[in-house]
């Protein structure tokens, strides 16, 4: 195995040292794709490496020696979700419609990056059109978990998570509408973010106005994710939605985390289709565990089950919005994504006013509990991760579900508040596989979202994948 000792160093570390001269951003990349070589014939995480990626290294090494400010992520090697355009790389939608295609232009998440140093490696694996909560598609096939390759890695970030793990990257961008930042985060063991709508551009989209989706990324480390979000956040010259961020540190407010005074909410199942046992053990052991840093924690009932049916009719109407230019081609589309644009077509305005009136109840719920509790902590997954060859699990708990995105509830009704939720590692269940737990903070909270994930990772350290120790 490759010495992997410098590619798994955190973000804030890597940037110190390329900034300080003590090792050049070529050394990183080359460490990075060391990783890949060693890990991703297995694993499957990148899909297309960037072919400039190596010439993008040495001209920032050769702007750091000519004395330039070369941004906070100065050499940090990242990994950009193949949803996400990157100018000259090419970039599928994992759709066998675009098999080919070479975007002109940079996302903007993609220019911010790069203007803070970042080096983009190349594109990671996600379900078509990030359909799913699996991640697997007909142009690069499937992704492996790098904690158990029978088992999935989550979706639709997955190849970002993944590729997390075994120092692919040291950060990955990535997309979330009902989970896709959370759920990959969870299954293999990193910390992903939903940040709140419009607090990093989502351009170019078709769905300009979206309401649901946002853009943002995961780290290994709470840190490396304030990081990496300090540099993609504030408002944009074309993306319509927009939230200011004059005056937030996110990473400050995560190295000086105390939740002493704090007071915490637990919640077993907040969308009623029952939970795993032993996941449920790992989060509730874990969100206790912050009493012994002096926070309060309670266990409250708390039931967003009525958001799970409205959720679908948003989801169906985000579908036929982004894939609106392709409707015509419905049925070169994989099951997945045909299935939710029919869906969508569906969808009849009273199903979305109800959607919004019930955006309205569940955000009234949240602005409630926060008179009481500073955060709600509830597990991010209520099964532990499936075996690979699933499109999704069949049951929960001993329950059927009714649909192939219905397990991922707990992670999309809390999509439906807008709230920014978090994703850390809790442990690891009775089968060695990492367990999520989320958190959600107030409105505009992503700096106290990411310093509770801090202390939890502080709390409950993952000991180093077996992968990274295997001959």
């Amino acid at each position: 195995m490759p010495d992997d000792s410098l590619a798994l160093l955190s973000v804030h570390e890597i940037a110190r040292r390329v900034r300080a001269r003590e090792v050049s951003p070529v050394e990183v990349l080359e460490a990075c794709m060391a990783q890949v070589d060693a890990h991703n014939p297995r694993l499957n995480a990148v899909v297309t490496l960037n072919p400039r990626a190596r010439d993008e290294a040495a001209e920032l090494e050769r702007r750091i020696a000519r004395g330039e400010d070369v941004g906070a992520l100065a050499g940090v090697p990242v990994g950009i979700k193949d949803v996400t355009e990157v100018a000259g790389v090419r970039t599928t939608y994992c759709s066998p419609l675009f098999a080919d295609h070479v975007p002109t232009e940079d996302a903007e998440v993609v220019r911010r990056l790069r203007a803070a140093g970042a080096i983009i490696l190349g594109k990671t694996n996600t379900p078509e059109f990030a359909a799913g909560g699996n991640t697997f598609n007909d142009v690069f096939g499937v992704t492996r978990n790098p904690w158990n390759p029978d088992r999935s890695p989550g979706g639709s970030t997955g190849g970002g998570a993944a590729g997390l793990v075994t120092g692919m990257f040291a950060l990955a961008q990535g997309t979330d509408l009902g989970g896709s930042l959370r759920i990959p985060a969870s299954f293999c063991g990193v910390v992903g973010l939903r940040p709140s709508v419009g607090l990093v551009p989502t351009w170019p989209q078709e769905y300009a106005w979206d309401p649901i989706q946002v853009t943002g990324v995961m780290g290994r480390t709470a840190q490396d994710v304030a990081l990496g979000l300090q540099a993609v956040a504030g408002p944009g010259e074309y993306a319509p939605l927009a939230q200011p961020i004059l005056g937030r540190d996110f990473e400050t407010a995560v190295r000086g985390a105390d939740v002493r005074g704090k007071r915490f909410a637990y919640c077993r199942d907040i969308a009623g289709i029952g939970i795993d046992a032993d996941v449920e053990r790992v989060c509730r052991d874990a969100a206790f565990a912050l009493r012994d840093a002096g926070a309060t924690v309670d266990e409250i009932e708390l039931d967003l089950a009525y958001a799970r049916r409205p959720f679908l009719a948003l989801r169906g109407h985000w579908f036929v919005s982004q894939l609106y230019p392709h409707l015509d081609k419905l049925e070169h589309f994989g099951v997945n994504v045909a299935n939710n644009v029919r869906a969508g077509l569906k969808v009849t305005p009273v199903e979305l006013a109800e959607a919004e009136v019930t955006r309205k109840r569940i955000w009234d719920q949240f602005r409630d509990l926060f008179r009481t509790y500073d955060q709600l902590l509830t597990p991010t997954m209520a099964v532990p991760p499936f075996p690979v060859e699933e499109n999704f699990p069949r049951l929960v708990a001993g329950r059927e579900m009714e649909t192939y995105i219905d397990w991922v509830a707990p992670t999309f009704v809390l999509s439906m508040t807008g709230l920014p939720v978090a994703s850390v590692p809790a442990g690891l269940d009775s089968a060695g596989m990492p367990v999520g737990l989320q958190i959600v903070a107030r409105p505009q909270g992503e700096e106290h979202a990411l310093a509770t994930a801090g202390i939890v990772q502080r709390l409950r350290p993952l000991p180093r994948p077996p992968i990274l120790s295997a001959g």
